[in-house]
């Protein structure tokens, strides 16, 4: 029925960077369309615990700096204390630099480029067999990387890593997407555009501002960003394989000067 395609009910999903912004909005979504648990997780202890005591009994806080190998190979063996299976995965934890073309930092480069690309890889890696227990071909599971439209197209900022991470992470998904479909999991990604948030502190403290450049006149509400990740875990997206949509009211089709 057309009224299952968008439930979640009884999927157990993980969320990582879901203390805050994004991964925050996709976590709620998450519980809000039935989902039986979600797992989230951050480096800052205190502030994932918090999160998870807001979203209620369902949502459990795991925090892990994901950021290493190490980091995520402790973090899978925590999860799998609690689950011996994982329906839907997003990977949301991201990091953002910024600097003159000239100054830009090995430090900026390492941090950014490990976070965005390589952990999102290297955990998937090392949740595969978890995913793969819950996956079927009537009902794969879900892995969501969480690009940017930074990544489609250029800014005006010298980010040159989050530039060079997202673009790599979109064309990522594509390449794992064809290994792990095999497999009965379904990757994807989302490209967000002007969100308010802790990375996004301009969308957020100059929405309206923002807003004027965006052929659809404001910024993204938490609703647009629970709306495409729920069809993209749920059975609506089931067939939508190693596609990246984009999430920017428009923004990565204007054409420059508009």
């Amino acid at each position: 029925m057309a009224s299952d395609l968008f439930s979640l009910e009884g999927k157990i999903a993980l969320v990582t960077g879901g203390s805050r912004g994004i991964g925050k909005m996709i976590a709620k979504g998450f519980l809000e369309a039935g989902c039986a648990k979600v797992y989230i997780t951050a480096r800052k202890a205190l502030a994932c615990d918090e999160t998870a005591k807001e979203l209620g009994d369902r949502c459990i806080s795991l925090p892990q700096d994901l950021s290493t190998v190490e980091g995520i190979q402790s973090f899978v063996a925590r999860y799998l204390t609690h689950e011996d299976r994982l329906d839907i995965l997003v990977n949301n934890a991201g990091a953002a630099w910024g600097a003159e073309f000239e100054e830009f930092p090995e430090s900026g480069w390492d941090k950014v480029m490990n976070l965005n690309l390589k952990s999102p890889f290297f955990l998937t890696q090392a949740l595969h067999e978890t995913l793969k227990k819950s996956g079927t071909h009537e009902r794969p599971a879900k892995v969501i990387n969480i690009t940017s439209i930074d990544g489609l197209r250029l800014n005006p900022q010298e980010t040159y890593s989050y530039h060079a991470s997202k673009a790599g992470l979109i064309y990522l998904t594509r390449r794992m997407a064809a290994r792990l479909i095999q497999d009965n999991i379904v990757m994807s990604s989302i490209a967000p555009g002007a969100f308010a948030s802790e990375m996004n502190r301009v969308a957020r403290d100059h929405g309206d501002e923002i807003a004027r450049r965006i052929p659809s006149r404001r910024i993204g509400a938490d609703e647009d960003m629970q709306g495409v990740a729920i069809y993209l875990a749920s059975r609506a997206g089931d067939y939508v394989v190693g596609e990246t949509i984009a999430v920017d009211g428009g923004v990565a089709l204007a054409t420059p000067g508009n």
